[in-house]
C-alpha cells in the first residue's frame, strides 16, 4: 500500500446520465409548500429571501444550489470555503467562527436559517431553540443527517442510534432546492456526487491488498488529553465502510474521546487527521497534531506513524456536506498505489 496526495476529480456527467435527467426534470415547486423537517413541519408561503446559516456544510450547500446571492450572514467555519465559491463568500459577512449569538442572527433579518448540527439550534441550543426563532417567524431547518438516526441529547456531539447514509445528505440538498424551486439544480449535484463516489469504490475495488483500518482524529481539547475520533456509525465510517476498510473505534458516539493507549492497541494501518483554520482547541493545529504523533512515547510507536500512514484531511471534509466527496476521493486515492 502507498499513500500519495489526494487529486481530486471533479467527474462531469455522462451523456447518458444527462439525457435521463433532461426526461425526468424535477416538477417545480408549488407554494405554500410544506415539509418535515427533523419531525417539526415547515411552511413556506414562497421561497425565502434572506438566509443566515449556522454551519459550514449548511452553507456550501446554498452555494452550490445557486442560492450565494440570498445568504446574508454565516457562522461555524472549520476551513476557509472552497476556491470556487471565494468570491461571493467574501461579500457576506461572517458573524462568527464558531457559534454566533442569537442577537448577531436576528440582526440580519433571515427569513430561513440552515443548520449543520442541531446542538446549535435545538432543545438546548447554543445558538437557541427552534421555538425562539418560530416566535420571530423564522423558519430553522437542520441538515436531516443530523437528526435522523441520532440522538443529539447522548454525548458531546451525539449518539448514533443508525448508521450515516448518503441518502440524508441527498435529502438535505432536494428539500432546499424544493424550498428555493431549484430542483433541477439538485439533480444536477446529486447524479455528479453519486458518480464520484461510484468511482472511489471503483478506485479501491482493484487494489489487490490486505484489509485496512483507520482512525479519525478530529481535535482534542488538549494535546495531551484524549483525542476526539470518529465513531462507528458517523460519516468518517461511512467513507471508510464504502471503501471497504474498518474503523477501530467502537463507540456509536459521533465523536467519542478515547484514550491513546487503546488506539495504540487496535493499531490501525493510517490515520486521518483533521486540518482546519479555526483555532478553538490547540490541537486545531494539524502541524501540533503530527508533532505530537511523533514525538508521544505512545503514538510515536503505532506502525501508522512509523511509517508515515497519516492522511491529513481538511475537517469539513469530515461532515455531512459538499466537501464527503473530497474526502472519500483523498482516501481513495491515499491507500491505492499509482
Amino acid at each position: 500500500m502507498s499513500l500519495r496526495p489526494l487529486a481530486v476529480l471533479f467527474t462531469g456527467l455522462t451523456l447518458s446520465s444527462a439525457l435521463f435527467m433532461s426526461a425526468a426534470i424535477a416538477a417545480p415547486t408549488h407554494y405554500p409548500l410544506t415539509i418535515d423537517n427533523c419531525g417539526v413541519p415547515l411552511t413556506f408561503a414562497h421561497a425565502p429571501h434572506r438566509i443566515v446559516t449556522i454551519g459550514q456544510a449548511a452553507t456550501e450547500m446554498l452555494y452550490a444550489l445557486g442560492l450565494g446571492q440570498q445568504v446574508v450572514g454565516t457562522s461555524l467555519w472549520f476551513n476557509d470555503t472552497l476556491p470556487q465559491f471565494s468570491a461571493q463568500n467574501a461579500r457576506i459577512e461572517r458573524l462568527a467562527d464558531n457559534a454566533p449569538s442569537f442577537e448577531s442572527v436576528i440582526g440580519k433579518r433571515p427569513d430561513f436559517v440552515p443548520v449543520q448540527f442541531e446542538w446549535m439550534v435545538g432543545p438546548q441550543g447554543a445558538v437557541g431553540t427552534r421555538q425562539q426563532f418560530q416566535d420571530l417567524n423564522i423558519a430553522t431547518y437542520i441538515l436531516p443527517s443530523d437528526c435522523e438516526g441520532k440522538n443529539n441529547r447522548v454525548g458531546a456531539d451525539g449518539t448514533r442510534t443508525e448508521a450515516f447514509g448518503v441518502d440524508t445528505l441527498y435529502k438535505s440538498i432536494r428539500q432546499q432546492a424544493q424550498i428555493f424551486d431549484v430542483q433541477d439544480r439538485a439533480e444536477q449535484l446529486i447524479e455528479g456526487y453519486k458518480r464520484r463516489l461510484a468511482d472511489a469504490v471503483e478506485q479501491t475495488r482493484r487494489r489487490n491488498a490486505e484489509p485496512l483500518s483507520a482512525v479519525f482524529w478530529f481535535s482534542s481539547p488538549d494535546l495531551h488529553s484524549d483525542p476526539y475520533v470518529a465513531g462507528r456509525k458517523g460519516i468518517p465510517h461511512f467513507m471508510l465502510d464504502t471503501l471497504g476498510m474498518r474503523n477501530v473505534i467502537q463507540s456509536d458516539e459521533e465523536w467519542p474521546t478515547v484514550g491513546w493507549e487503546t488506539i495504540a492497541k487496535a493499531n490501525p494501518t493510517i490515520l486521518v487527521i483533521a486540518r482546519m483554520d479555526r483555532r478553538r482547541y490547540p490541537a486545531d493545529d494539524h502541524e501540533k497534531k503530527l508533532a505530537f504523533l511523533k514525538s508521544d512515547p505512545v503514538t510515536r510507536n503505532m506502525d501508522a506513524v512509523k511509517n508515515n500512514r497519516i492522511v491529513i484531511m481538511d475537517a469539513s471534509a469530515m461532515e455531512s456536506g459538499i466537501r464527503l466527496f473530497d474526502g472519500i476521493e483523498q482516501l481513495a486515492a491515499a491507500t491505492t498505489g499509482p
